[in-house]
């Protein structure tokens, strides 16, 4: 994982460990340096986490493009909704910055994953477009790579 926010850009903040299950995918985030509270965390499109312009701005993480999406559904339902495959679970970050809870996506596969980057968000994750697109998570918080 690389802090994408402030100063600390490509700085390793952890490890995110990915397993199969009967039920789905477990992804186990052993990340620190977060945001204590809710953080979305979503597959992208792409593998390329760097920065991209967006309105005559260079954004961090805008490289990775949009929610993984490959039906092509155009909505944010999170991970048991019928929206983007890319919705994972949110992570809960503690007070100290760790968010080591695993979680569990069931509709996505390991396989799915590849060519990909998985984001954390520096805000939480409503699973809806309203009243705010995306689940309203904000910017990049950090990235997986």
């Amino acid at each position: 994982m690389c802090l994408i926010n402030s100063e600390r850009i490509g700085t390793s903040i952890g490890t995110i460990t990915i397993t199969s299950s009967p039920y789905g995918t477990i992804f186990t985030p052993n990340p620190s340096s977060l945001s204590p509270g809710l953080h979305g965390f979503h597959v992208h499109e792409k593998p390329n986490c760097g920065p991209a312009e967006q309105n005559g701005t260079m954004v961090p993480g805008l490289a990775a493009g949009g929610h993984y999406d490959p039906a092509g559904t155009g909505k944010h339902e999170g991970p048991y909704g019928n929206g983007h495959l890319g919705d994972l679970p949110t992570l809960y970050a503690n007070g100290d910055g760790t968010a080591t809870h695993p979680v569990l996506a069931p509709r996505i596969k390991i396989a799915d994953l590849k060519g990909r980057s998985l984001i954390i968000h520096a805000g939480g994750d409503n699973y809806s477009d309203h009243p705010k697109a995306l689940g309203g998570g904000g910017g990049v918080c950090d990235i997986v790579e």
